[in-house]
């Protein structure tokens, strides 16, 4: 008998996402470019000018303090036959050589004060994917509104967000209440990553629809968020 060879399946790894700044960054952009000779000082500067960060290097430059998250979007058969959720999902396509692996992760950056962002990134190795992830988040960072728009508090300091705001994404429907000071953040474990990210400390948050499927739960949460400015003129 000729035993058949098992497929093995991409181990994942036990690493803690960094955000680490390029030592030796060469921009391919204009805009890179003026950020690297010093004539662009912020990030509030681009976001003020419309233009479109097209390098994460820029982001390492500008937010030297920015963290990372990774969103449990996969999941394996854990002890006693449950569901232990992982920061990487494995897929898998059927080829004449046999079956080929792809994994994908989710990440998102923030520096806990007004700036976040989220982005997927998908490749053969775990690690190479939670790079690209983290990558596409920093080119996606957004500024956040924050403000005190709960009638219990007033107390007019930027520990919540100054208004109702909704964001959609799939299936899931998401609304964020302003709440009072103390009160913390009203959802569930995975939602709390990318707010905590985004220095808010105090909020409301009521879902809707399949909040399993955690890639449009935390993006309908940054669609909300994005909303912010939707009424500013």
């Amino acid at each position: 008998m000729v035993e058949e060879e098992k497929e093995e399946i991409p181990e994942v790894p036990e690493i803690q996402p960094e955000v680490k700044p390029t030592e030796e960054w060469i921009p391919k952009t204009s805009l890179g470019k003026e950020v690297l000779e010093g004539k662009i000082k912020s990030i509030e500067e681009i976001f003020e000018s419309g233009r479109r960060i097209l390098e994460p290097e820029i982001v390492d430059k500008l937010v030297p303090n920015l963290k990372s998250e990774l969103i449990l979007i996969g999941g394996r058969s854990g002890k006693g036959g449950g569901i232990e959720r992982i920061p990487i999902r494995i897929t898998a396509t059927m080829h004449k050589s046999g079956r080929r692996f792809r994994v994908s992760a989710f990440a998102v950056v923030g520096n806990e004060d007004g700036l976040v962002g989220i982005g997927k990134g998908s490749s053969v190795e775990p690690r190479d994917a939670i790079e690209i992830a983290i990558k596409k988040a920093k080119l996606n960072l957004i500024k956040v509104k924050r403000g005190c728009g709960s009638w219990e508090c007033g107390c007019k300091q930027e520990h919540s967000i100054p208004y109702k705001t909704e964001g959609k994404s799939g299936s899931v429907r998401v609304i964020l209440l302003p709440a009072p000071n103390g009160v913390g953040l009203v959802a569930s474990d995975e939602a709390k990553k990318i707010l905590r990210l985004a220095g808010i400390k105090d909020v409301w948050v009521k879902t809707f629809g399949n909040t399993k499927m955690r890639i449009n739960l935390i993006t309908a949460i940054f669609n909300a968020l994005k909303n912010l400015y939707v009424y500013e003129k």
